[in-house]
């Protein structure tokens, strides 16, 4: 456990919201309160924020089935590195996350710098035909539902999840695209679809999924997040559906943030995701709702793959993209520099938006409690450097971008996971 003190640090405690210049004290892990005794380590902080550790809702560390990837362990590094002390990891692994060995394999790692709240899937090995043990998997620390990477297109399949999910005060998120409607397309409608003469993907095949989704929301009460959004139809039917009250909301990810589909430089595979770069009106569109609060989270979506792998081109490498350690510097960059989306909000996108969405206490820097925050530097510009990320993978289209702000002390638990100070 760490004991450590930051002086003139800008503490910033959206639950409790508090912004003030102070010293922190930490002492054996716990938060100590304002005005204690400085610790023997003392760090000067000025200029620095303290904030909850961030939490991310969406990540994918392949293992098991793909560790020349990511590992959990490299995955875990990454995320503390960036100033994650919670991450969900997805079940689309191989074999896929449907039982209480996996969930056990992800939670019981007690060497691992973050803490990971496992997602498992929906349905039986992520197939879309049959419900899988959600009550066993709750009980063993599932904290959601996900199919992530597939869409369960089958309604009756669906309601029957949220019915169960809701009773289990558990979260539906779904990976909301229509195959029949994505067909084999890869790209939205841009210079570079053209360029390369690739299949297009519609933006109906996202939006006739969240239209399923939030149907099957109003009659279940289920809650509901919509991962990865990227198109405006979708937000626009998240904002009318908030209006009623509905629980639904959805994940808005660095890249369908940052980047527009007519900026991709040709035949770029980092710049190919699922769902794919929306238009420059639907990017307009996600940060207006982020800026609303009709998107109550941040989420990178990572999802690392090997070079080899990317190798070989837009049309044929897999979808996804890395987003961990680029997370706060883009979303610093797009949401408060670009947008003025003042600096609590944006922290609270990325903790106690995932923590509510999940039903999970909100974290936060009271006195008396167990240290979990991040120390940010947002005064030092940093240039992306894929080659020395944490990660196995390097397949981010932000590499060699100049970023505004970044991780550089990371506590979780009590203990120090990462540290980029003296």
């Amino acid at each position: 456990m760490i004991s450590i003190t930051f002086k003139n640090v800008r503490l910033i405690d959206p639950l409790h919201a508090v912004d003030i210049t102070t010293d922190l004290v930490i002492r054996e892990g716990i938060i100590q309160p304002l005005g204690s005794p400085f610790t023997q380590h003392v760090v000067e902080a000025t200029g620095l924020i303290a904030a909850p550790g961030f939490w991310d809702t969406h990540v994918h560390f392949r293992d098991p089935g793909n560790p020349i990837a990511e590992t959990r362990a490299t995955g875990a590094a990454a995320a503390a590195a960036a100033g994650f002390t919670h991450v969900v990891t997805m079940p689309n692994t191989s074999p896929a996350g449907d039982s209480i060995a996996w969930l056990d394999a992800q939670r019981h790692d007690a060497a691992l710098p973050v803490s990971i709240l496992p997602s498992a899937c929906i349905t039986q090995g992520r197939r879309g035909e049959a419900l899988a043990d959600l009550k066993t998997l709750a009980e063993h620390g599932a904290s959601c539902f996900t199919d992530d990477g597939s869409y369960v297109a089958s309604d009756a399949l669906m309601r029957a999840a949220m019915i169960e999910a809701k009773a289990l005060n558990r979260t539906i998120f779904d990976h909301a695209v229509v195959p029949t409607l994505a067909k084999d397309g890869v790209i939205r409608d841009c210079p570079a679809a053209r360029t390369l003469d690739l299949p297009l993907f519609p933006a109906e095949a996202e939006i006739e999924a969240v239209r399923r989704d939030i149907a099957l929301c109003r009659e279940t009460g289920c809650r509901l997040v919509i991962q990865h959004i990227s198109t405006a139809g979708a937000v626009a039917l998240i904002r009318a559906a908030q209006a009623e009250h509905l629980p639904v909301t959805a994940e808005a990810s660095p890249h369908h943030l940052a980047l527009a589909a007519e900026e991709i430089p040709g035949d770029a595979p980092n710049w190919r995701m699922n769902p794919p770069l929306g238009n420059r009106e639907d990017v307009r569109a996600i940060r207006a709702a982020v800026l609303d609060n009709t998107l109550q989270l941040f989420a990178t979506d990572h999802a690392p793959h090997t070079a080899e792998s990317k190798a070989r081109g837009f049309r044929h490498a897999p979808f996804g993209v890395i987003g961990l350690e680029t997370a706060i510097g883009v979303t610093y960059k797009v949401m408060v520099l670009e947008e003025n989306m003042p600096v609590e909000q944006w922290i609270r996108r990325w903790t106690l938006g995932p923590a509510d969405v999940l039903g999970l206490p909100p974290p936060h820097l009271a006195a008396g409690h167990i240290a979990d925050l991040v120390l940010i530097d947002t005064y030092t510009p940093w240039k992306v450097d894929a080659q020395r990320f944490h990660s196995l993978s390097r397949n981010t289209p932000f590499d060699g971008w100049t970023l505004p702000a970044r991780a550089v002390l990371t506590i979780a638990q009590g203990k120090l996971a990462y540290n980029a100070v003296s």
